[in-house]
């Protein structure tokens, strides 16, 4: 089942335009291990099975390939018990923010889906190296989503469904920032409140604290 739901959920996001080709990736955890889709496969070639079983020391432990971004996952889930599930996306407006290494400010309310009154914009780091999974931890302690640098944006979770509609918030969140950007310069929300939102958020629904 897990192998079925990781690759609905790689399929939803290239429905929803939120990755194309073989960019991006999403992983489940799996008790002690994680299930991760595989290193340069097409959305349409994927099958169940081609979802890659990997060890918390970074080993595959099944058939195939994981991606590339591996590193990142495997440390999060190490990182982060209450997590489990992690999803990357070269999404456009989310990615286009990231090459301006912007971190997102408070100009909406909803920036506190995030798990703060910031989205961050991790420092760049290459693609599939320790160091941009140290410079991502970074960027998400404390936070459910991150920009990666001239990169994408990093997701999490308790579950799928739940780093799935998170990484559906912060890409519009973006968007929505960028187009404020064209007219002029938002207003920011101030830290009171957004301790209001935060408090207001206390149990509700998928984003209760």
């Amino acid at each position: 089942m897990a192998k079925e739901a990781l690759l609905h959920t790689a399929q939803t996001l290239e429905r929803l335009g939120l990755n194309k080709g073989t960019s991006g990736n999403a992983s489940v955890r799996q008790g002690n291990a994680f299930l991760i889709t595989p290193s340069g496969v097409h959305i349409q070639d994927m099958k169940p099975n081609s979802m890659v079983e990997m060890n918390m020391q970074g080993e595959a432990i099944s058939q195939g390939k994981p991606s590339s971004e591996w590193r990142f996952h495997r440390d999060i889930y190490q990182a982060r018990p209450e997590v489990g599930a992690i999803i990357h996306t070269h999404s456009m407006f989310a990615t286009t923010l990231a090459c301006l290494r912007h971190d997102i400010p408070p100009f909406h309310y909803m920036i506190a889906v995030a798990g703060g009154d910031t989205i961050r914009c991790s420092d760049y780091a290459l693609f599939g190296t320790q160091a941009l999974s140290d410079t991502a931890i970074t960027a998400l302690e404390s936070r459910r989503a991150c920009l990666l640098a001239n990169h994408g944006m990093i997701a999490i979770g308790k579950d799928l469904q739940q780093a799935l509609d998170l990484t559906v918030e912060v890409e519009t969140l973006c968007e929505q920032y960028w187009r404020a950007l064209q007219i002029g310069k938002p207003h920011i929300l101030s830290t009171q409140e957004m301790a209001a939102v935060f408090e207001q958020f206390k149990g509700y629904g998928n984003w209760s604290r």
